[in-house]
């Protein structure tokens, strides 16, 4: 037997702390540590001599082929890709270029593959994302995943890419990661802690913490645990312990007493929302080429497909079987009318609300290819969404599949990687469930780790390497009928437990009484039975073997399977009349046929129990054997007599059951037909109420389209709208003329670049008064001319120097929108320094002419 492998993963930063990891782990551990660290692939790496001063196992580099022994470390060569195939290493060269391998991962994912819940991964040190996506492969399959604690990391960007992505079990220094790990391996728990026995003003004192933890979950949230491995319980009640230091369960499960928040959180926590899109790529491939073509092309089939994602987390495996399901949809004719439906549902109200939104990171372009992004999916900021041609084909629930009805007439069920988390009590009972709810030839998808069991007879294997089942249309099986009596169909499951040695003899503190009467009991009080509510016997006292006697086939320890011909009727009877009466009914002269062909005479009583609580709802069935009366030879006639009254009083009794059995015939057809009254009226009131959506569907789509229209109306508006503005600014720009417009009010709300040159203005003096403005102009009174002429709608224009010696036409006039409404002033200023210019000279020269004269 192969050991057990753990797989580290360290880049930047990561050789101190997989020194502390290696020097940390006991010398016969059991277990082989595969090390995968970035190395430059040019050259020669010294990190086996330098792990090998720390430990005393064996540090070996790896090769192609090498076996895995138990208590040695092997490390990845340089320029290498390094996984696990059969219980070998293997090795291949990596083929993406430097910056874009992930070796963590590759490692990661072959240990969940070829070990699934038996893997553990390692995240230490390092730059990057690597081994994130290896932890989930790992977690998904109920592996244990830990990682060194961001702040004592150099370089924490991979360990919180882990965290962030919750795929962390365990988070704790390097040095001390190796204990937390062997620990859940072992199994170990606390200390034993005395309990107190138990006393009547404590009938109800659970036996662990970890059943009071379960029993305040399950008082929270309606939600029962106790069905899930313990250790994948004990993984996730960790975690919460070390993020508020406590030490031990009994110490958390007091805690959690007095903290409603906690448990929510605790809720939430040992939900496992590990999924990613087209996980495991060759069972979608398969499902695209194959299973989904067979399914269609099937003689007979609904055209209306209907599938099931239970346990879909986040949505994303529900919308790669829709994304597959067009894509084969594709391939076919186009006459096509095949439509499908998917039912997705979770126990988490989070991962249902996100699988709503259909809104992932930019991430999961790693697992989706380029033309699928492009066809199925939306770009968004750091991210993608989801098309409403995909998403209109999902439907989602928060569902328990233990508490709640399941969905039927389905054509496919993927339930992968959930099954690895209950114990095999609830395995065993989900796969009649699943068998139930599909249709004839339906299709049952696994996962890597899962299979159907010892249900080999109600499913059929397709791929049994992928975990693909088809439904088997002629399997008759009483566990069938069971699950689906009633629902829900396994609220009610008990948890298995050992059975051992110790509970089958006297306990060593009984004393002398106790044991006496327990003998008394046995040996002489008469034979009884203890059926609970289906039949099923519970505790049995005394010698029943004249009554009852085991049928041939699969073990079945139900009453009326085992009862002797004779009393089955009468004792049935009786069970279902003494449930309603107060007091005990007695059944006497009964007659039963014993082994060798004798008969036995039986008086039997038949009372329902109410008390103790334990036994209410419970009924027993005592019997007591009858002495033959002795008959002498010369009273023959009283014996004829005597023997004739009895067949009469035997024949009276059938009669009697016959009409009973006639009025309870009569009475179950009065309540089916008023049943089936019922469920006509709800169903009508269903398909008005369906009438009514559909029709109130069509009307929003129809005002969403008018909607749309609108919209892209107003865009083409907007669009023109920007184009003139950038026109107008080109223009106004373009022009040798300053030009300032003010509000009604005389604040500023627009200007030409010419005018900052004049004005002392910028971006950020819009809405300002244009009294408060700086100008080298010597105007004073710009201001007052401008609220005159916004008051007179009289043009003003002036000719105005400035401090620096130039000179401006500055004209002054109303701003007249389209509407012809007044909305405040233009104020336009021409250079007109030349000219002034010119006509000085022309002034001066015509003085000295005239001086001349």
């Amino acid at each position: 037997m192969s050991p057990r492998i753990l797989g580290i993963g360290a880049s930047a930063g990561g050789l101190a702390p997989l020194e502390q990891f290696l020097a940390a782990i006991p010398s016969h551990s059991n277990m082989a540590y595969v090390v995968v660290q970035h190395l430059d692939p040019t050259h020669k790496a010294m990190l086996c001599e330098l792990l090998q001063r720390v430990t005393s196992m064996s540090v070996k580099e790896a090769t192609q082929g090498m076996s895995i022994e138990p208590d040695c470390v092997y490390v990845i060569p340089p320029n290498s890709e390094i996984s696990v195939v059969d219980g070998q290493l293997n090795l291949t060269k990596p083929a993406e270029p430097r910056g874009m391998r992930l070796p963590i991962n590759v490692l990661f994912s072959s240990l969940a593959s070829a070990h699934g819940d038996q893997a553990v991964g390692v995240v230490l040190s390092g730059m990057g994302a690597d081994g994130t996506l290896g932890l989930q492969a790992i977690k998904a399959v109920g592996g244990l995943t830990a990682v060194q604690q961001p702040d004592s990391a150099q370089f924490d960007a991979m360990p919180q890419s882990a965290i962030s992505a919750n795929c962390a079990d365990i988070i704790a220094p390097p040095g001390d990661l190796p204990e937390r790990i062997l620990a859940c391996i072992t199994g170990e728990t606390e200390p034993a802690e005395p309990v107190p026995a138990e006393t009547e003003s404590e009938p109800e004192r659970e036996s662990t913490p970890l059943q009071r933890i379960l029993r305040l979950l399950q008082q929270r949230t309606r939600h029962d645990f106790s069905l899930y491995k313990p250790s994948t319980l004990h993984r996730r009640i960790e975690r919460r312990m070390a993020i508020h230091e406590i030490a031990t369960l009994t110490l958390y499960a007091d805690f959690l007493q007095h903290n409603a928040q906690e448990i929510d959180l605790l809720f939430k926590e040992v939900l496992i929302g590990v999924t990613s899109f087209f996980r495991d790529a060759t069972v979608w491939q398969y499902l695209a080429d194959t299973a989904l073509p067979q399914l269609l092309a099937r003689p007979e089939r609904d055209a209306n497909l209907r599938a099931w994602v239970v346990g879909c987390s986040t949505g994303e495996e529900a919308y790669t079987l829709a994304m597959i399901f067009i894509e084969v949809l594709e391939k076919l004719p186009q006459h096509h009318k095949f439509t499908l439906q998917i039912f997705a549902s979770d126990l988490s109200p989070d991962a249902i609300a996100t699988a709503r939104r259909g809104r992932y990171p930019s991430e999961i372009s790693n697992s989706v290819s380029p033309e699928r992004l492009a066809r199925f999916f939306n770009a968004q900021d750091n991210g993608y969404m989801i098309k409403r041609e995909i998403r209109d084909r999902v439907l989602f629930a928060q569902q328990d599949v233990v508490l709640d009805p399941p969905f039927t007439r389905l054509d496919l069920i993927s339930c992968r990687n959930l099954l690895i988390y209950f114990d095999q009590s609830l395995q065993r009972k989900l796969m009649p469930l699943f068998h139930y709810s599909l249709r004839n030839d339906g299709v049952l998808l696994l996962g890597s780790s899962e299979t159907v069991g010892r249900y080999d007879k109600l499913f059929m294997s397709l791929q049994s390497k992928l975990r693909l089942y088809q439904r088997q249309n002629n399997a008759q099986s009483g566990d069938i009928l069971s699950t689906v009596k009633s629902f829900p169909p396994l609220s009610r499951i008990a948890k298995e437990l050992p059975v051992s040695a110790h509970n089958t003899t006297l306990a060593t503190h009984d004393n002398l009484q106790a044991a006496a009467d327990r003998v008394l009991l046995q040996v002489y009080a008469p034979a009884a039975v203890v059926v609970n509510q289906d039949g099923d016997i519970v505790y049995i006292s005394g010698r029943t073997g004249k009554y009852l006697e085991p049928a041939a086939g699969k073990a079945n320890w139900n009453f009326h399977g085992m009862v002797r011909e004779g009393l089955r009727l009468p004792i049935g009877l009786a069970l279902c009349q003494a449930a309603d009466a107060s007091d005990p009914l007695h059944l006497q002269g009964l007659q039963v046929e014993l082994p060798g062909g004798a008969t036995q005479s039986v008086d039997i009583t038949v009372q329902a129990l109410r008390e103790p609580t334990a036994l209410r709802g419970m009924k027993m069935i005592v019997f007591r054997d009858v002495a033959a009366a002795m008959v002498r030879k010369d009273d023959k006639s009283n014996s004829k007599t005597a023997t004739h009254k009895a067949y009469a009083a035997e024949l009276q009794q059938y009669q009697d059951e016959i009409q009973m059995l006639r009025e309870e015939n009569r009475a179950s057809r009065e309540e089916l037909q008023s049943a089936n009254e019922e469920l006509q009226s709800t169903n009508e009131e269903l398909q008005s109420t369906n009438e009514e959506l559909t029709t109130s569907k069509e009307e929003m789509q129809s005002m969403n389209e008018e909607l749309q229209t609108i919209n892209a109306e107003m865009q083409t508006k907007l669009d023109d709208l920007a184009l003139a503005q950038s026109d107008m600014k080109n223009l106004l720009n373009s022009i040798e003329i300053a030009i300032l417009f003010l509000d009604q009010n005389l604040n500023l709300r627009r200007f030409t670049d010419r005018a900052s040159g004049i004005i002392s203005i910028r971006e950020g003096d819009i809405g300002r008064p244009l009294s408060d403005l700086t100008t080298t102009l010597e105007y004073p009174e710009l201001n007052d001319d401008a609220q005159t002429t916004l008051s007179t709608l009289v043009f003003c224009e002036k000719q105005i120097s400035t401090t620096d010696g130039r000179w401006f036409t500055v004209k002054i006039m109303p701003y007249r929108r389209l509407d012809n409404v007044i909305d405040g002033v233009v104020i336009t200023l021409v250079d007109i320094t030349a000219t002034k210019e010119l006509e000085h000279v022309l002034r001066s020269d015509s003085s000295s002419r005239a001086k001349k004269d």
